[in-house]
């Protein structure tokens, strides 16, 4: 399964290609299992633990381009281990640091998968729409109490589809809609049916889940991947085409919304929830005091406090990643943290706009992680898995772009010679 198993292109094992299909199909599995996390420990771990150590126990290489990745997310973690030595009360710590180191070698794992064959890009995407739609229909059919039994799939008037928290929900569903707008506004006029279908359930999904943070990720990111991709393309037909389908798209889901909205119940927590401090925001140790006064006292703990320590002490969690970092994984995890976002965002810029199969899932990773960046300023994104595959989509094509120009290099100083026969012509012609 590494880069280095398929030696020589003129060989075909059907043992090896036959377990290189049963493994991207464990992958997009796995991906698919994403969208549905009830309860802990969720399928998508015990699936996704299992496929990592097979994986690698098979062959998988982590890449010098990777590398830093792994040392970054170790770290990180290193710094979580240690917070753990000044707690006095060590339930559920350790088991927060494993789950976060998971989520760490699920990052890296993903981003070593893509850049041994880019075509799982489309597998991991199409896995995330396919779990995207179901855990929102879920979510509106328990909104909506459409069947009995699914008010499970709610919380506190909220939909939150198969996950524990609407908070998470909603930001999940944004990548897949991402996707479906680019296939959308670059595909075949004969897929948009499909896509826009599918558009409207999760922008609904994204729109019940009343999450403020989700509302402003999918408005940055739709806005943020439309502008690229008009940078992107240089003829004024293209342009005009994804600056038509944008308008009409914005429309549509406008007069989805507006539909959704004669729903007195809607409207009602639309109204309360769409401003922008609220109550528990600005109140006395609401979450904006305790932002400062978190940092505050991890200025003087650089250890940190201890996975959960700040919301057993104040009755509500950090709901902010850079004091998360500090409060959880102490300062080497809050520089580690830092340096991680930076040259994420830098190495994916360098290559946003390079012409490669892939680009197209770099746009959207890229996008999504500056996303998430941003709305991280008022939610806790540590544990969400959906960031940690963002992450390594983005290191995975980076890593694709650096053995695509070391093989560029190679031709310009190795080029190769010329067949027999055109070489027989080139004589005649003398």
């Amino acid at each position: 399964m590494s880069t280095t198993a398929d030696s020589s292109p003129y060989t075909f094992r059907p043992q090896l290609a036959a377990l290189r299909i049963c493994g991207s199909a464990m992958v997009a599995f796995g991906v698919f299992l994403s969208g549905f996390v009830i309860s802990e420990p969720a399928p998508y771990e015990l699936v996704m633990a299992a496929q990592i150590g097979l994986w690698f126990l098979l062959g998988l290489k982590i890449s010098r381009a990777n590398a830093p990745l792994l040392v970054l997310l170790l770290l990180f973690n290193v710094g979580g281990m240690f917070s753990l030595t000044v707690m006095k009360d060590m339930s559920g710590g350790p088991m927060y640091v494993a789950v976060s180191l998971f989520l760490a070698l699920s990052s890296v794992f993903y981003a070593a998968i893509i850049e041994d064959e880019h075509r799982r890009l489309a597998l991991i995407f199409k896995a995330w729409v396919a779990a995207a739609v179901i855990t929102s229909m879920l979510g509106i059919i328990g909104y909506f109490h459409v069947l009995p039994g699914f008010d499970v799939f709610t919380l506190y008037d909220r939909a939150k589809g198969a996950f524990q928290d609407p908070n998470v929900f909603g930001p999940y569903l944004v990548p897949p809609a991402l996707y479906l707008i680019y296939r959308l506004l670059n595909g075949k006029l004969s897929e948009a049916p499909l896509a826009i279908a599918g558009l409207m359930v999760l922008s609904l999904g994204v729109l019940l889940s009343f999450s403020r943070a989700a509302w402003a990720l999918f408005a940055f990111s739709a806005i943020a991947l439309v502008a690229i991709m008009l940078l992107k393309e240089r003829t004024g037909a293209f342009r005009l085409k994804i600056l038509s389908l944008s308008i009409a798209a914005i429309l549509v889901m406008m007069l989805g919304m507006a539909a959704a909205m004669q729903s007195k119940k809607v409207y009602d927590l639309f109204e309360s929830r769409a401003k922008l401090v609220q109550e528990y925001d600005g109140a006395r140790l609401g979450r904006f005091e305790r932002h400062k006064m978190g940092f505050l006292m991890s200025m003087e703990r650089p250890l940190g406090l201890g996975p959960m320590m700040l919301g057993k002490m104040f009755g509500e969690d950090e709901h902010n990643i850079w004091l998360k970092s500090l409060t959880t994984y102490g300062w080497l995890g809050f520089v580690c943290y830092i340096i991680l976002i930076w040259w994420t965002l830098i190495i994916g810029f360098r290559n946003l706009l390079r012409d490669r199969p892939w680009q197209p899932y770099l746009m959207i990773a890229w996008v999504m992680v500056a996303g998430h960046a941003l709305i991280g300023n008022v939610i806790d994104i540590d544990h969400w898995r959906h960031v940690y595959l963002l992450f390594g989509i983005v290191w995975g094509c980076a890593a694709l772009e650096s053995r695509h120009q070391r093989a560029e290099r190679e031709k310009r100083l190795h080029p190769a010679p010329p067949p027999p026969a055109q070489a027989d012509r080139s004589l005649l012609d003398y």
